[in-house]
């Protein structure tokens, strides 16, 4: 069975907690963490892209020269693609990349990313944190004296209250999530996983059935 470090509320490691095995001990399914990270990625696009085509660039339509006598190439409007800040042909238009992914893969792939984080005991877990108000440098100061490795760290909180997410929401290389919202990409993302103990509870009633 997977385990993870234990801390207290001031960042102070007090022994160790077993993970559910329903979500970090599961085999890595690589094929279902691809389909999950390219939806993700995919749904993340604005899709605002626009070019200009020959019949919206701002040009007369007259004719440049005559046909024929002249030597050179045969011409008709200057918004032609092929002169010099002519329309755009194929450009790239506005359009939705958002697209849906069956349930079961995403559950599969957010249970595959999970225990690939504990199989490199990447996953930690805060005794449950209380705030009365929002304060950035305590969790801050929490983060850094639980000394984790790496640049990205993913802080994982239960449903309810705002306080610790509001705190924490703002310092630089962490992201946090409510345990509902957790996502494959997000997990692969973060060198660190930090579940409070009601996060890993809800986590567990969500995507370890």
């Amino acid at each position: 069975m997977a385990t993870a470090k234990l801390y207290n509320g001031a960042g102070e490691a007090t022994g160790t907690v077993d993970l559910p095995a329903s979500l970090f001990a599961q085999p890595v399914h690589k094929q279902a963490l691809y389909e999950a990270v390219r939806n993700y990625l995919a749904n993340q696009r604005q899709g605002t892209h626009d070019t200009q085509t020959r019949a919206e660039v701002r040009y007369s339509t007259a004719k440049l020269y005559r046909q024929k006598g002249t030597g050179r190439a045969r011409a008709g409007s200057a918004g032609s693609p092929t002169r010099v800040g002519g329309g755009v042909a194929f450009g790239p238009h506005p359009r939705d990349y958002s697209y849906t992914l069956p349930r079961k893969i995403k559950r599969v792939a957010i249970r595959s990313a999970l225990s690939d984080r504990a199989e490199a005991e990447r996953v930690n877990v805060i005794a449950d944190l209380e705030m009365e108000q929002p304060k950035t440098a305590t969790v801050a100061a929490l983060l850094k004296a639980m000394d984790l490795p790496g640049r990205h760290t993913l802080l994982v909180l239960p449903p309810e209250g705002s306080t610790v997410y509001k705190s924490a929401r703002n310092i630089k290389g962490v992201r946090v999530l409510r345990s509902h919202e957790l996502n494959a990409y997000t997990v692969l993302w973060a060198d660190n996983l930090v579940f409070t103990e009601k996060a890993l509870s809800g986590a567990e009633e969500v995507f370890g059935s």
